[in-house]
């Protein structure tokens, strides 16, 4: 007697990454996951602050720069183009995690491995979104 099979697609390979494989499946060529794409290099995490494009998102590190002029630390961000697996399905204001790859267009040389959830920080644009779509309750002045 031969045992079942559950599916005939194949499962998700390993990328050498301490990161767990999404359980949706894709065929996009560029997923780490389900396609042919290495990843090297470095490993980052950050907020998406856009997924306006196709499979790409925006993804921004907030970074501290100690100025010694004044004794106070500044604020400093760096925005990452990164490709967007669509098995992962992030969201705008998630934090998730990138891993360097081979240039996949002129300015996108990362991808998106890992959903590590909502953030706490808020990103712009975000609450005046959210206020447009919800109305206003009776009674409130």
């Amino acid at each position: 007697m031969t045992p079942a099979r559950t599916s005939t697609a194949p499962r998700a390979r390993d990328i050498g990454l301490d990161v767990r494989a999404p359980k949706a499946r894709c065929d996009d060529r560029h997923c780490p996951f389900h396609g042919r794409l290495p990843v090297r290099g470095l490993v980052l995490e950050g907020t998406v602050v856009s997924t306006a494009m196709q499979r790409t998102a925006v993804v921004e590190r907030t970074l501290l720069h100690y100025a010694p002029k004044f004794e106070r630390y500044e604020k400093r961000r760096r925005r990452y183009l990164a490709h967007a697996p669509p098995c992962l399905a992030v969201e705008v204001g998630h934090r998730v995690r990138i891993a360097e790859t081979r240039p996949l267009s002129k300015v996108v040389s990362f991808c998106i491995v890992a959903d590590l959830g909502g953030s706490a920080r808020r990103v712009r644009g975000e609450d005046s979104k959210r206020a447009a779509a919800e109305p206003a309750a009776p009674g409130a002045a």
